[in-house]
């Protein structure tokens, strides 16, 4: 006998009184690939229906997981690429609320009764915050350092150091964007030393721009010297070459001492190249996008380019990033989030801390301990901070409280929380949810 016509019928499963809560096109999907797949591993064996359903659940559940979902960061790293990199305020989310639930003026001169530009006035803004000629903005710093090369320096040369051919998230490298650009690298120096003698040496007949790109992500230390922006832009000045800046993860405003000491601050940097970019949703804290900022004549023909285009960002990135810019320029440094976190006093997040630990049942030991900047931001660095210890098992705690959205980290054989990472606004729901654990 054929096992296969043992198989319950798909429309059946579908109708299954234990599957009713979950959406029909989940239930369809799902149903027919369970039954494919066990009608190819198991044809010649019966299959019983409880377990077809269970397998579908399974399913249905798992694909839940994956849905886009808000999670507690506890992990002590502030700008989290994996967890979403800088968190946006409240406060600026309903600024935008109106702009992004209707139609806006994204290409319309309200003025005029024409077409407006898309950047308008989130460019002037830019200019207004960093006291620069021009800006643009795209998607991502990526997308910004292929601008930028491909539109100055298409077909020429272009000279970087050996000790800042970087790599970044997702194995994407300088060379290769470089090379995805159009313009042929010329590396100088050592991996750990260049001078500036090296890039003088090296210009040519075909030589366009001069790239220097910050260490964001790693840190050089020892027997090692760079050359400085400021003292590539003399050379770029003196033989008529583009000093550009791939900053990467750059800071504007309000940093604490500790961290701004010694790291570069895009406000005194763009007077010291011609034109510079940054990522939007690092240190600056606010949506994912490419700032570009520099000289007028540099950015007109970034703006020509028909690639500009392809990489342009939506009307939601400009509302969110025009109201993290007007929060900058009004000195309202508490709707960025990712400053707060990191001007957070020790005293505060002892407080917070404690809070928690009296809230719940669950047995846990107030530690001090490190948290880190993250999003390839700051790597030598650290910042004091408190976390809560949590008795048993590390690693089924870890995977306890994950199936909760509480992202923490093990440290020294112990499940931790660190309050670096937690906002005020989510005490009382991680709370919540320890509790819920503790049941």
């Amino acid at each position: 006998m054929n096992k296969m016509r043992t198989f319950p019928q798909i429309q059946s499963l579908i109708e299954d009184s234990s599957l009713k809560d979950y959406p029909f096109y989940l239930r369809a999907h799902f149903c027919k690939k369970i039954v494919a797949r066990c009608k190819k591993d198991f044809a010649n064996e019966d299959i019983d229906k409880n377990e077809l359903l269970k397998q579908i659940k399974q399913g249905i559940e798992e694909f839940y997981r994956k849905d886009l979902q808000s999670v507690i960061n506890a992990s002590g790293v502030i700008i989290h690429t994996n967890l979403g990199r800088s968190v946006i305020d409240e406060q600026i989310y309903e600024a935008c609320k109106d702009k992004i639930c209707s139609y806006s003026n994204l290409e319309f001169d309200l003025e005029k009764g024409v077409r407006g530009e898309r950047y308008g006035v989130v460019l002037e803004k830019l200019k207004m915050l960093f006291e620069c000629e021009d800006a643009l903005v795209v998607n991502n710093n990526a997308a910004a350092v292929f601008l930028v090369l491909n539109s100055l320096a298409f077909g020429s040369e272009v000279i970087a150091s050996r000790g800042e051919l970087v790599e970044i998230g997702g194995s994407f490298r300088i060379p290769e964007v470089m090379r995805a650009a159009g313009v042929k690298l010329v590396e100088v120096g050592t991996s750990n030393k260049t001078n500036l003698k090296d890039y003088e040496e090296a210009i040519s007949e075909n030589t366009s721009l001069l790239l220097k790109t910050h260490k964001s992500n790693f840190a050089l230390i020892g027997f090692q010297s760079e050359v400085s922006i400021k003292e590539l832009q003399g050379l770029a000045g003196q033989k008529k070459l583009i000093n550009y800046y791939d900053l990467g993860s750059g800071w504007c405003e309000n940093l604490n001492a500790n961290l701004a000491k010694n790291e570069p601050q895009i406000k005194k940097l763009v007077k010291e190249c011609d034109i510079l970019s940054f990522s939007a949703d690092k240190l600056f804290g606010s949506v994912q996008a490419g700032i570009i900022l520099g000289k007028k004549e540099l950015i007109a023909r970034l703006k020509k380019n028909q690639l500009l285009r392809m990489l342009r960002v939506d009307k939601l990135t400009l509302a969110f990033l025009e109201e993290s810019l007007k929060a900058y320029l009004l000195k309202e440094y508490e709707k960025i989030v990712t400053l707060k976190l990191l001007n957070e006093s020790v005293e505060t997040l002892e407080q917070r801390a404690l809070r928690v630990q009296k809230s719940i049942q669950m047995k846990s030991e107030l530690k001090y301990s490190k948290a880190l900047v993250g999003g390839g931001s700051m790597p030598d660095k650290s910042l004091k901070s408190v976390v809560l210890a949590f008795e048993g098992n590390a690693l089924f705690n870890q995977a306890k409280f994950r199936a909760k959205n509480i992202i923490g980290r093990i440290e020294n054989e112990s499940f931790v929380l660190d309050f670096r990472s937690i906002q005020e606004n989510e005490l009382e729901r991680l709370i919540k949810m320890i509790r819920e654990l503790e049941k």
